[in-house]
This record gives C-alpha cells, structure tokens and sequence, in this order.
C-alpha cells in the first residue's frame, strides 16, 4: 500500500554491490553490480578487489534502482543495510553509504544480518512466513540450519557447516575439474549431461545425528578420484564427476534439513543463499518435502543470490514490527551471529 514506509535496501557482503526497494511486502527494484569477472581470474574473491568494486558502483547502483523504482530519494522513509557477516572491507563500504545516504535524508538506519535476510526476502514472493519455520541457509560461505520463530526478532541456530561452506566446495570442485568461477552455476549445467551414481562420492556428517555440515571430505575425495583417473592416462568424465559431487553435497543438505523439521515438529522448510538456485537442490528438496508432508518453500533464483532486496525485505519487516532503528555507530561486523538479526 502507498502508505507503507519505503525502504532502500544495500548489500555489499561480498561481490554484488545490491540496492534493493521494498515498500510493505512489495518488491519496486532490485539493482545489482557484481564484480564477479573481475575475481574469476583469481579463481576466488579478492577482498580488496571486492571493495574498490563496492565504491564504485554504489552510486549508479543506487540510481538504477530508484529509476526502476520510479520512486525518488525524499520518498524513502527508512534505510537497511548489510552490518554483517561478509568480508569487512566490503561491509564497511555498504555501511559508511547507508549511513550516508540515511542521515542525509533524514531517516532511521538499520543494519541487519546477511543471514536472516536471506530468509526474510521469501516473503516478496511468497507472502509472511510461518511461524515458526525451519530455513537451510547455503552459500558460498555458509551452510547453516535455522529455526525460526520470528525471522524480525528470533532466529535459533540449530546446525552449520564444521569446515568448507557448501559452495565453497562447489567452488573448489569446479576447479578441479576445469570449469570457471564461481563454481556452482558450471557444475549444475555440467551434471545435467552426467550421473548422479556414476562415482559413489562420500557424505559428510551423513548420518551423525547432528544438524551440522562437513564437505571438506568431499572436496577431498573429488580431488583425488579426479587425480587418480589422470595418473591412469583416462580422461575425466567431468559430467558424471560434477553429478555424483552434486548429488552428495544435495543429499546430505536435504537430509539434515528434514531432520531438523521432524526433530522440532516444523511443518515449514525455507532454503535461501546462492546454492539454492541449484536445479537439483531445488527438485530433491521438493521430492523428499512432499514424501514428509513438509511445506516448501526457496524463492527464485534471483533472490536467492546476494541482493539488495533481501537487505530492504528485511528491513522492511523491522519497521512493521516496531523495531526501533540502529545508532549512527553501528560497526561493520564481518562475523556478525546469526542470532543477531539487527544491530
């Protein structure tokens, strides 16, 4: 509705400098500048690389979004920023603008957790969550099980990852195999030329009891079944490496995830970060969710990334709560909890 506040949304956790403009649960813009091929050539993110990009393109981006938006900067009423995790150089180019930006016009700022955002933007496509809901949070740097009862005001950490983030692995696996950075976009169109069963890849943590993640051993095992497969003079069948490697890191996600929502009676699964844009995640969670009777729920490809939206969603619903805003000296945190939702 026109009389909901307008909130601008900055996300600039790692490479994607994101602006974002959410009013209620409506989303207007969602302008994005990754610095991505800028990093490829490094086959990983450059911190300082990632900061300069940051700088800038925060202006432009922050102008396209607006433009999208058709909305002007005196229309803003509040401002949200990423205050945490994320690389602290970067963090701190998005919290110096937001801070910027808001008391210039005048309005309350918010830092909010990378995290929880990733949680709250589902809400722009698939209206308010359940209370509670059971959210897998995977990411380049982060595998992570949630419970959360009020994603404004309570999430509950129940498991993560002990070593290598989910795509980090798919990152290094790429690698391994050849194909370019980031990892997961090549070896998801990799694996659908290949078998899922063709190499019997381990499981981290597969059966433990815990909610927590390893794929340090996985990436390990890839490695070294592509290396013996070279050393014996036979070509490696990257397709059917990058589907059974795919195929155990989905496992093993799904899995934990199910686990976790029998284990606290939670009918709801939301999955959020850029690997939840994998084609395969995405269908396995949908198959073993409808087998347990648990409601699903992973928004589109283009939200799940890092992306302004997910900063202004979240803040969004902190003002709705009545959450009172940040101080002017809120710090760039980059290894904020996910139990913070708001600093």
């Amino acid at each position: 509705m026109a009389d909901e506040p307008l909130v601008l949304g900055i996300e600039t956790s790692c490479d994607e400098t994101g602006v974002g403009l959410v009013r209620g649960s409506t989303l207007l813009a969602n302008a994005v500048a990754s610095s991505v091929e800028e990093h490829a050539r490094f086959g990983g993110v450059v911190p300082e690389v990632a900061s300069r990009a940051h700088l800038e393109a925060m202006t432009p981006t922050v102008e396209r979004a607006l433009e999208q938006a058709g909305v002007r900067f005196s229309d803003i009423d509040a401002v949200a920023v990423t205050a945490g995790p994320g690389l602290a150089g970067a963090l701190l180019v998005g919290v110096a603008a937001a801070k910027a930006y808001a008391m210039g016009l005048g309005v309350p700022l918010y830092g909010v957790n990378h995290l929880a955002a990733h949680v709250a933007v589902d809400q722009l496509e698939h209206g308010p969550l359940p209370k509670p809901t059971i959210a897998l949070l995977v990411s380049g740097g982060h595998s992570s099980l949630l419970l959360v009862p009020d994603v404004a005001r309570d999430v509950i950490s129940l498991g993560s990852t002990v070593d290598d983030a989910a795509g980090e692995a798919f990152d290094k696996v790429a690698r391994v195999l050849g194909l370019p950075f980031p990892g997961g976009p090549h070896i998801d169109r990799a694996a659908a030329q290949g078998s899922g069963t063709a190499v019997a890849f381990p499981r981290g943590k597969y059966d433990d009891g815990t909610l927590d993640f390893s794929f340090s051993g996985l990436k390990t095992a890839v490695a070294r079944w592509v290396e013996a497969k070279e050393r014996e003079g036979g070509s490696v069948p990257v397709a059917d490496v990058a589907a059974s490697f795919q195929e155990a890191v989905v496992d093993v996600l799904t899995r934990k995830a199910l686990q976790a929502c029998r284990q606290y009676g939670v009918e709801d699964l939301l999955i959020g970060g850029g690997v939840a844009a994998n084609s395969r995640l995405r269908a396995l969670a949908q198959e073993r969710c409808d087998a347990a009777g648990v409601r699903l729920r992973v928004p589109r490809p283009g939200l799940c990334t890092d992306n302004g939206a997910m900063i202004a969603a979240l803040g969004s619903e902190l003002v709705a709560s009545g959450i009172g805003a940040s101080a002017w000296d809120i710090p760039a945190d980059s290894s904020l909890p996910i139990t913070t939702v708001h600093v």
